[in-house]
């Protein structure tokens, strides 16, 4: 049992993490940082199963979380745990009220429902084609009755259980008093549903199952589908409160080192931070000196220096030395906690009640209604007889199949279309705001600009050669996704270096550096305090805030980073330019920093030293204005400027607070993707209205046929399809060049 999980076997600290299930198996919530693709996760998937005693493992990699069932008797909290740091994939236990299947079983819900749905109108529609044959060629009645028959056994699961959800939608939208899209939907299943089945007792008279089959399957395909957009965004915000530091080592009075839940801190406990961790809780330093990564949270671009009596933020990293804390704040008081919850509050104060979607939804709904109730009144009036057949025949034709497909299937479409782009869209509404923008708020450090290396600068210090120490360097750098690492990695790539091996024992140290094996030979690259660690040498201070490579005889090459411009920084603001979309700068960096920036960039809007808290009112301050605002960030600092604007993006290389408050993640880093994102957008505003203009014709032509009588059951159902179709390939336009033609896509 390893010392760094011994401390998981005391009960006490146990007992926040684990869930004992009725069958008595212990259920216990991790945080994998290391799921970044599939062949890991079966890896580790794999390893924890040969462990004695595993009942079950669940991946979700886009949370970041593995949940683990086992009989704890078996196997122990610390073996486990132990059981994934081997595999070189270490796990953060959660709090045990991190496990909660409500998302799961809703996916699953709605997907069990989908796929009896597609089964059941399979069966109903074969079963309609041998009655729709009756039509042009002679079948005998007692062979009719037989599918009638059978078309009716295979709805019945179908309305009673895929259709559930439209029932209970309609409940929740009568109880708020409103019409939704939901009413028509029910009211046209329960109707035409009770019709049909009638008509099928009495051996005569008109059924519609296949028109209800197909009806209720397209809707609830769509409705999965927004489901999934919905459960991602969700899943990164899981990601962004899982990533606090659940352990601290508090200082006893004896000065003795105890490992405690962090979350359990209080102020005045003393708190003991090693280097590379991330700090547990808000606190004053009580070591002479500090240097501290704050860069995520404040917008700082270099390592920040802080002395005796300085306050230290939770969730920085601690660069430098080990350091004792006085704690001020933890768990839900801490700057980080904070920032979450200031997020949270605002994009819950930014949602509207009413969606123009939802408007558009209950107008539609009230112009069937009044012409459904209509026909039974004039029927009612001339022929009572026919009065329900023609209600229910309008109700058919009339169904907002057309309607209803029309945004989800067009935002299917866009949502792909972005990805292939690079740009996942967590938020799907998002997209109709973003159409209107007219001002975008970006953070400099991380968004911006990102830190290069000129090769011509690299100093060797022992006369080593430069494009070897390079390739050296490259070769760590390789193994890590940090910005510096990266930044190494690109100016070998651009110099041509050839990586000939790959590195042995790689250790990532948060905050610190790489360490691994090269030929048999150990190197470090990282800052100078990390790197001189392995020759147990003091760094000089002119190796400070540069990238240091070292063995174990000491320093070999120093690596001076500079911060510039993405390479799409300058297009992508050039090209929201002329769509008509203002660009700001606003960073917690210095003013000259931000200046120097800003003036490459060609942005004379620009504001620095911004805390969360002065960019949110900035961000008011240009919603008061009228502007519709975009703000684009990477870090947890910007997590309620993002949660607060009209629509915002992240990048996916920040920090997971900005993701999960963001409604476009900008893969690769790749800032060209919003000027594609706006497009598709405008894109999406112009179909969905087409569409939406076409389903309001098609009813209007053909209700009044199926007011009339005129409408048989194979009409109605392939005048639905037909309709559902032309909406289906209008979809397929958003993304297309040649759909760009049209005046109202432009700014």
């Amino acid at each position: 049992m390893s010392g760094s999980h011994a401390a998981w076997a005391h009960p006490q600290l146990a007992a926040q993490v684990l869930h004992t299930r009725h069958d008595g198996c212990s259920e216990i919530a991790l945080r994998v940082e290391l799921l970044r693709d599939a062949r890991q996760a079966l890896h580790i998937e794999q390893v924890i199963r040969s462990l004695p005693g595993i009942q079950r493992i669940a991946i979700d990699r886009i949370a970041h979380r593995m949940r683990v069932v086992w009989d704890s008797s078996r196997t122990s909290l610390p073996t486990l745990l132990d059981a994934f740091a081997e595999a070189n994939c270490p796990a953060q236990p959660l709090r045990y009220d991190s496990i909660d299947d409500a998302r799961s079983s809703e996916m699953h819900d709605l997907l069990k429902r989908l796929l009896v749905a597609g089964m059941c109108a399979m069966q109903v529609m074969t079963y309609a084609f041998v009655i729709y044959i009756g039509v042009v060629d002679f079948v005998d009645f007692s062979t009719r009755n037989l599918f009638r028959w059978l078309g009716l056994m295979s709805t019945i699961p179908l309305v009673f259980y895929s259709a559930r959800p439209f029932f209970v939608g309609t409940m929740h939208e009568l109880g708020a008093r409103r019409l939704g899209i939901n009413l028509p939907i029910a009211l046209a299943v329960a109707l035409v549903f009770l019709a049909s089945t009638w008509n099928t007792l009495r051996g005569g008279g008109e059924i519609y199952f296949d028109s209800i089959s197909m009806f209720v399957f397209l809707l609830l395909g769509a409705r999965y589908l927004e489901l999934r957009a919905r459960h991602r965004s969700s899943a990164l915000g899981d990601a962004a409160i899982d990533a606090s530091p659940l352990l601290a080592q508090r200082r006893c009075d004896s000065g003795e080192l105890e490992t405690v839940a962090a979350v359990t801190l209080l102020p005045g406990d003393r708190v003991h931070i090693p280097e590379g961790s991330t700090v547990p809780a808000d606190g004053v330093l009580e070591d002479r000196i500090a240097r501290v990564d704050e860069a995520l949270l404040s917008g700082e671009s270099r390592p920040v220096l802080h002395r005796r009596g300085a306050r230290l933020i939770a969730g920085s990293i601690l660069l430098s030395g080990s350091v004792d804390l006085r704690v001020t704040a933890s768990g839900k008081g801490s700057t980080t906690a904070q920032l979450s919850a200031l997020a949270s509050r605002t994009r819950e104060a930014r949602s509207p009640a009413t969606t123009s979607n939802d408007r558009e939804a209950s107008r539609f709904v009230g112009r069937i209604l009044l012409l459904t109730l209509a026909t039974a009144i004039g029927w009612l009036l001339v022929d009572p007889t026919r009065a329900f057949d023609a209600t229910i025949a309008v109700l058919v034709v009339a169904c907002p199949c057309a309607f209803a497909l029309t945004l989800p299937v067009t935002l299917t479409r866009a949502l792909g279309t972005l990805a292939r782009h690079g740009v996942l869209v967590t938020d799907s509404t998002a997209l109709a705001a973003l159409a209107r923008i007219d001002c975008a708020l970006f953070d400099k450090t991380g968004t911006l600009s990102v830190p290069r290396l000129d090769t011509a600068a690299i100093e060797s210090l022992h006369g080593d050669d430069p494009a070897q120490l390079l390739q050296l360097a490259a070769v760590l750098a390789g193994e890590s996704s940090h910005p510096l690492a990266r930044a190494v990695a690109e100016a070998a790539r651009q110099a041509h270096v050839v990586l000939p091996v790959r590195p042995a024992g790689v250790e990532v140290t948060a905050g610190g550096g790489i360490s691994a094996l090269i030929d048999g030979r150990r190197l470090r690259l990282g800052h100078a305090a990390f790197a001189l660690e392995l020759s147990g040498k003091e760094p000089p201070a002119r190796l400070d805030g540069t990238l240091v490579l070292a063995d174990i005889q000491g320093a070999l090459a120093a690596f001076p980073l500079d911060e510039q411009p993405r390479d799409d920084a300058r297009g992508t603001l050039e090209a929201l330019r002329a769509a008509g979309v203002v660009p700001c700068i606003v960073s917690g960096d210095s003013r000259e920093r931000v200046a120097a920036m800003a003036a490459r960039l060609g942005v004379t809007d620009w504001s620095g030293r911004q805390t969360s808290a002065d960019k949110l009112r900035l961000l008011r301050a240009k919603q008061a204005e009228g502007h519709g605002v975009l703000a684009i960030g990477d870090g947890g600092n910007d997590a309620p400027i993002l949660a607060g604007a009209d629509v915002s993006a992240a990048l996916t290389t920040g920090t997971e607070l900005a993701q999960a408050q963001a409604d476009l993640l900008l893969l690769d880093g790749r800032l060209d993707g919003l000027v594609r994102a706006r497009t598709v957008s405008r894109q999406v505003q112009h179909v969905v209205v087409q569409s939406r203009r076409w389903a309001l014709a098609y009813n209007f032509f053909a209700i009044p046929f199926a007011a009339f009588g005129l409408v048989p059951p194979w009409l109605a159902g392939i005048g639905m399809s037909a309709s559902s179709l032309v909406v289906v390939l209008n979809a397929l336009r958003v993304g297309r060049r040649e759909i760009t033609k049209y005046p109202e896509l432009h700014g």
